[in-house]
């Protein structure tokens, strides 16, 4: 399987997989914290298993960026949800409160500390489509419409891996997850 996903240097790259267990590793290890709280995992686990399902039938690849961008949605109503009024509140204002407010910029993401390029615009809107483009998109459109989105597994990741940082730094060690394990 080849497919588009940043690399260091080559935020437009590609990789190679020959076989399953390259790519079931490659998907576990891009596994949240083990920390930040089960009902986020679960969201979580839940793209990364269409993802390994995407061995299988690429298109399921599309399912699995559904997923991560509901996990990364329910991430941010948890964490600012409370600091956007309700009839303000949506996808987009909780990204761009993460970067405005919360202090995100493309430094705080892992992903792109890696490969290079940046991310804050499709977070905050500033380029399209936007993450939150993105998921209505697939929410309210065709979910299977076009490729997939290289890397954006990982940059879910990463977001949520921030916006839980404080909580993640304050959490007890030792906690960890056994799905796909």
């Amino acid at each position: 399987m080849i497919i588009a996903w940043p690399s260091p240097g080559l935020p437009g790259g590609m990789i190679q997989f020959n076989e399953p267990d390259e790519w079931r590793r490659f998907i576990v290890g891009l596994g949240i914290d083990a920390r930040i709280p089960d009902i986020i995992q679960l969201k979580f686990r839940r793209a990364q298993a269409l993802y390994l399902l995407g061995w299988i039938d690429l298109d399921v690849l599309k399912a699995g960026e559904l997923a991560a961008l509901i996990a990364l949605e329910l991430t941010v109503m948890d964490r600012y949800g409370d600091k956007i009024s309700k009839k303000k509140r949506s996808f987009a204002a909780l990204l761009e409160h993460m970067v405005d407010v919360d202090g995100l910029d493309d430094a705080h993401i892992p992903m792109i500390v890696r490969t290079g390029g940046t991310a804050i615009g499709f977070v905050t809107g500033a380029s399209t489509p936007s993450l939150s483009q993105r998921r209505n998109g697939m929410a309210h459109g065709d979910p299977f419409d076009g490729l997939p989105v290289g890397g954006l597994l990982e940059l879910v990741r990463d977001l949520i891996n921030y916006a839980y940082r404080d909580f993640i730094a304050n959490a007890p060690v030792g906690r960890s997850s056994a799905l796909l394990a």
